[in-house]
């Protein structure tokens, strides 16, 4: 059974069908699935999923992109509330240099903050990055943030950097992009990363896998990410999927929930 480690269910593109979507997962080999917030009113929406949802976790964080007006008292209120049961990181946080808004300084200043109050609480970090590989690296590595252990969402560097981010304790995050055809980067990292290290993630709506590219995506599609994984580590897909199904629960400390 499949344990997708990163979607966002909460987004609009599920309010006409969510939970007729969200009831027949576990009948297409879905068994577990973490909604990530990626400003307060989407963690707070991913917990009200968590809580509604016997298969569904929560994590709580703020996207770089969504720092410009973030508060301590919005820090509070994570702070508040992630020693709920269902809730198993701090994240999606990070750096987002893409766009260059909000400027890198608010970017920096709330993943640092993101970071500590992650430490202060003892939970699991989701990071994202983009086109900030440099930055990321530095500050995960200054603010021993590896201490908490976490996942790199949606990785998009080299597999030298995968290896490295490995090695530290991380997982990587691998979603629908290995399954395109110019992935030449993510699949080579597929390659050359240990099994142990990688985990399953939709990060859906978007991101849907070939066959279904430029469609919304949702948890059932990662099959095709699974068979992808399967072939380019010459495995069997159900290896891949009990391995990296085994790798998220240790990610999000619940192995011993079965």
């Amino acid at each position: 059974m499949i344990f997708d480690t990163h979607s966002h269910y909460d987004d609009e593109a599920f309010d006409e069908d969510r939970e007729d979507l969200l009831s027949a997962l576990k009948n297409k080999g879905v068994e577990r699935l973490v909604s990530v917030g990626a400003d307060i009113a989407t963690s707070k929406a991913a917990l009200e999923l968590a809580k509604t949802h016997d298969f569904i976790y929560a994590a709580l964080g703020v996207h770089p992109s969504e720092t410009e007006k973030l508060t301590e008292a919005d820090m509070e209120w994570i702070y508040e509330n992630c020693g709920h049961e269902k809730v198993v990181a701090i994240g999606e946080f990070g750096l987002d240099y893409h766009w260059q808004e909000p400027e890198p300084e608010v970017q920096k200043k709330w993943f640092l903050r993101q970071i500590e109050l992650a430490k202060e609480v003892k939970l699991p970090i989701i990071i994202h990055s983009r086109d900030a590989a440099a930055e990321t690296m530095k500050i995960l590595k200054e603010t021993k943030a590896y201490e908490c252990g976490g996942v790199i969402h949606c990785f998009s560097y080299s597999p030298e950097q995968a290896k490295e981010y490995a090695e530290m304790g991380f997982y990587i995050g691998i979603g629908g992009v290995v399954t395109f055809k110019n992935a030449k980067k993510c699949k080579h990292t597929v390659e050359e990363l240990p099994i142990e290290r990688i985990v399953l993630e939709t990060d859906c709506p978007y991101m849907a896998p070939e066959p279904h590219r430029g469609r919304r995506n949702d948890s059932s599609l990662l099959i095709h990410v699974a068979e992808k994984i399967a072939e380019l580590k010459q495995m069997e897909t159900e290896e891949v999927i009990r391995i990296t199904t085994e790798n998220a629960e240790k990610l999000y400390r619940l192995q011993t929930e079965k």
